[in-house]
């Protein structure tokens, strides 16, 4: 029985901007297990950030397949996969893009709400979320009065409040210092054995990265 989560085959990825073509993905192949967390590693503009877009169906493949729980889900149509993506896949990026005017709790509660969550089930969700990012005497504080890292905290928050399957992140510790980067890393490896849940992360950070079950290079357009 096949106990992947997520399975790209073949994936590639080609730009074209009339007088340049650029390969980027050169038919990677990537298994993800439930439970399992990988790092891909790789020098910046390797097409890190492009796979994670891709595997997160932000962006279509040139070329490949890709699969959730054995469904495909490079052929469908984009209103299908908006909502597959806010109820299954949760996103971490460098930077947070929480929105300013709010706290961190309207912040960690916007997806449940976008999902037709009540308000006081999202509020009850999110505030159980962030105490256990250590946020709980945070929470009501807008994005301008928090730390990198309690952005950050806010924002890895956010991305598990639909309980996703899946969780894609981007150099989530890339704008900050050790001791910030430490934290919010030992706080998603802790929420991910919790939760059961699937980590793929792109990240410059070697030692973050031997921490992970997998560690993968993208070099060449190929995951090794």
């Amino acid at each position: 029985m096949n106990n992947a989560l997520l399975e790209a085959a073949k994936i590639g990825k080609v730009y074209d901007n009339g007088s340049l073509t650029v390969e980027v993905l050169k038919g990677v192949g990537l298994t993800v297990s439930h439970g399992e967390m990988i790092a891909v590693v790789g020098a910046s503009g390797s097409g890190k950030t492009t796979l994670l877009q891709i595997l997160g169906t932000l962006a279509a493949p040139s070329s490949g397949k890709l699969s959730y729980c054995g469904e495909r889900l490079d052929t469908k149509p984009e209103r299908n996969l908006a909502q597959f993506r806010n109820r299954h896949i949760g996103f971490v990026f460098q930077f947070h893009h929480l929105l300013p005017e709010f706290s961190a709790l309207e912040n960690t509660m916007m997806p449940a709400l976008i999902n037709g969550t009540s308000r006081q089930k999202a509020a009850l969700a999110a505030q159980e979320l962030l105490t256990q990012v250590e946020l709980d005497t945070r929470m009501h504080h807008r994005t301008g009065e928090l730390s990198g890292g309690e952005q950050q905290r806010t924002a890895l928050a956010r991305a598990l409040i639909m309980q996703p399957s899946l969780l894609l992140a981007d150099e989530p510790t890339g704008n900050l210092d050790r001791r910030a980067g430490d934290i919010v890393f030992s706080l998603l490896h802790d929420l991910c054995r919790q939760r059961g849940l699937a980590v793929v992360m792109a990240t410059h950070n070697e030692d973050l990265a031997r921490r992970m079950d997998r560690r993968l290079t993208l070099a060449d357009g190929l995951l090794s």
